[in-house]
């Protein structure tokens, strides 16, 4: 993380930072920053600056710690993602060099009859399983975050809120006036503009309903819950997301309409437990030829894969994938006749064996339970209370791929991705 004090670094065409990457034309630009065309020799690049001397100092560290990530999390080894390729500090601002995409994003098929939805939304959706099997949630899908590559592969970009709190979080600019709202209002879920129990957790189902949204807008032209130009229209907008009334007829009157509904009714459904769970239930509706995503989870370069030890075949580890923790990993005890801790404790406070630093995680959160003759974990969620003499369940859940966790609870297997309010860990 930097400590330099920043200073102003409006770039010009011609210029050159950090006497590597030279300026070709601006990309865009956001609240926080600039995106920029760079060249370096024969390399083209993209390069993101976080415009840092133009935000209030309150507001720097965590701004820098969401980039640190999205930094991060382009690096998960997936051709399905923008992948990040090298991270500087230019005058106390930082930077991101990214791959280059050529093609634009998504805007340009805008209710194109000639483009093939089906392979633009099968990319989409290796780009979201990378993700998802590294616990980041994107939360900010639409076309503008989709870009083409120069082989023509649709691929996930900006993830500068990929695994934030559900919640939408507003930041002041230099001028103190609201400036950026995390996520999207047209391709928000209803649970995170209502939030009730259990989705202060940042699920996978929120990237499914934004796939949904954004595939309707771009094979009819049109948002699945009508117009929003004004105030009121939000209203109604958001009021039809809850209740899940969507325009099926314009669907059904597209090339591959009712296979598109099929679909699109799995992703758009207002309640997260009825909705498609995970990429794969979505994309055994796709034709044939674009219906396998591979097993192998693609991983962070800058997370070692590891190897169970051959001394210890039955020996597990919980891994930080999203977190104030992120990297750490906690290795659970060998299961065997001889292990004398058989219960793990999760939580915020410091009595559990493992802590997780969330606003949104209780102080006795969840439990992790050895099952000695099957060599097996299972997580229930809550812990036994002493001082109660009873089971106290957390405040806003335990979920495992998606799914919430009873008290009764959920046996893992290697792979599974456990969501423990801001935070998630994977079980190998």
């Amino acid at each position: 993380m930097t400590t330099d004090i920043p200073s102003r670094a409006l770039m010009s065409v011609g210029d050159v930072i950090d006497d590597r990457y030279k300026i070709e034309r601006l990309l865009g630009e956001g609240s926080f920053g600039h995106v920029y065309k760079v060249n370096e020799g024969e390399n083209n690049w993209a390069l993101k600056m976080l415009r840092l001397w133009d935000v209030p100092s309150d507001i720097r560290k965590p701004l820098i710690e969401r980039f640190d990530m999205e930094f991060k999390t382009g690096q998960i080894e997936s051709d399905y993602l923008v992948h990040s390729v090298a991270y500087g500090i230019f005058k106390g601002n930082p930077y991101i060099v990214m791959e280059y995409c050529p093609g634009g994003d998504l805007n340009s098929i805008m209710n194109n009859k000639d483009a093939n939805m089906f392979k633009v939304a099968s990319d989409v959706l290796h780009g979201l399983f990378a993700l998802h099997s590294n616990g980041k949630v994107h939360r900010d899908l639409k076309p503008e975050n989709v870009l083409f590559k120069s082989n023509g592969i649709a691929a996930l970009t900006d993830f500068g809120i990929s695994g934030d709190r559900n919640k939408r979080m507003t930041e002041r600019n230099i001028f103190g006036r609201p400036c950026q709202i995390f996520g999207t209002y047209a391709y928000m879920p209803p649970e995170q503009v209502s939030r009730t129990r259990g989705v202060a957790t940042v699920l996978p189902t929120t990237d499914i309903f934004s796939f949904g949204v954004m595939m309707y807008q771009l094979i009819t032209g049109s948002l699945p819950f009508g117009p929003l130009e004004t105030q009121n229209d939000l209203v109604l907008y958001q009021k039809r997301g809850k209740t899940g009334d969507w325009n099926r007829e314009q669907l059904r009157k597209v090339h591959d309409g009712e296979k598109w509904e099929r679909i699109i009714s799995g992703c758009l459904c207002p309640d997260l437990k009825d909705r498609f769970q995970n990429v794969k239930e979505v994309i055994k509706l796709f034709p044939d030829q674009y219906t396998e995503i591979s097993e192998q989870v693609p991983v962070s370069s800058n997370i070692a894969s590891r190897a169970t030890s051959p001394d210890n075949p039955q020996e597990h580890v919980l891994r930080v994938m999203h977190g104030s923790n992120y990297g750490m990993e906690f290795f659970l005890p060998v299961i065997s006749g001889r292990v004398n801790k058989r219960i793990i404790k999760l939580g915020r406070d410091s009595v559990n064996d493992f802590v997780i630093n969330s606003a949104y995680a209780s102080r006795l959160h969840c439990t992790l339970e050895a099952d000695v003759e099957a060599g097996l974990w299972r997580i229930r969620d809550g812990q036994w209370n002493n001082q109660d003499y009873a089971w106290n369940k957390s405040s806003n859940g335990t979920f495992v791929n998606s799914r919430e966790v009873s008290d009764s609870g959920f046996w893992l297997e290697s792979g599974d991705i456990i969501t423990i309010g801001d935070d998630t860990l994977r079980f190998e």
